[in-house]
């Protein structure tokens, strides 16, 4: 009994090693996301930090500041819903059958 107690340890560690690394991973990605037919640009990182924003001049209009706004809000979803989407396809491959609440 004890061994097999140490032998589940050994493989919780394992698990614990590969998540880290695919966590850290993950964390150094790149994403990009536009709108607008390309007119805005966001790049965000693994951790959900906004790393560039690439606005086209031309879309840049005094007299329609909601246009240039509803481009950046929808860029910026979008790229957080990649990373979103990134996250829990790596991550959920550790935790796929254990029903543990908070878990990605």
């Amino acid at each position: 009994m004890k061994g097999n107690m140490n032998n589940m340890m050994k493989q919780m560690q394992k698990m614990q090693k590969k998540m880290m690394q695919a966590q850290d991973e993950l964390h150094e990605m790149t994403f990009e996301a536009s709108a607008g037919g390309g007119m805005v640009t966001v790049a965000a990182n693994g951790k959900k930090e906004i790393t560039d924003v690439q606005i086209k001049e031309e879309v840049v209009d005094p007299d329609d500041i909601e246009m240039l706004q509803d481009l950046i809000v929808a860029a910026v979803n979008d790229v957080i819903k990649q990373v979103d989407d990134k996250t829990n396809d790596t991550m959920g491959q550790f935790t796929k059958g254990l029903n543990v609440p908070g878990m990605f």
